[in-house]
């Protein structure tokens, strides 16, 4: 089992900046990659970025790259999502997960993952 704890979001306005932390307890956390998704209303959930379990590999959903970035503590058992030059397209609900595979590449899809944070709310004011 897998408990994972996002920060409290926020607003923020067209062109700022926030980091998003998730805090996690369990299973091993140096063991299994991490990702982000979010989801707005209306919308599927959809797929931010991931990072493996070593923080070496890092992937990217188009609209996060160059303006996110996803990082890890393994000692704090913390994984980040730094968003910069946040747009009017950005707010949702943003998810921490943890795969149900340990040890695997970070899967895309939602599907994918067994454990999920209780999400934040990032709101974007233009």
């Amino acid at each position: 089992q897998v408990q994972l704890v996002e920060s409290r979001g926020g607003l923020v306005q067209a062109g700022g900046s926030l980091r998003l932390s998730c805090a996690a307890s369990g299973r091993t956390f140096s063991t299994y990659a991490m990702g982000w998704f979010r989801q707005a209303p209306g919308k599927e959930r959809e797929f931010v970025a991931a990072i493996s379990w070593s923080g070496i590999s890092t992937y990217y959903a188009d609209s996060a790259k160059g303006r996110f970035t996803i990082s890890r503590d393994n000692a704090k058992n913390t994984v980040y999502l730094q968003m910069n030059s946040l747009k009017p397209e950005d707010p949702a609900v943003y998810y921490c997960a943890a795969p149900t595979v340990v040890g695997a590449l970070p899967p895309r899809a939602p599907t994918g993952y067994a454990y999920w944070g209780q999400g934040t709310q990032v709101t974007v004011s233009s």
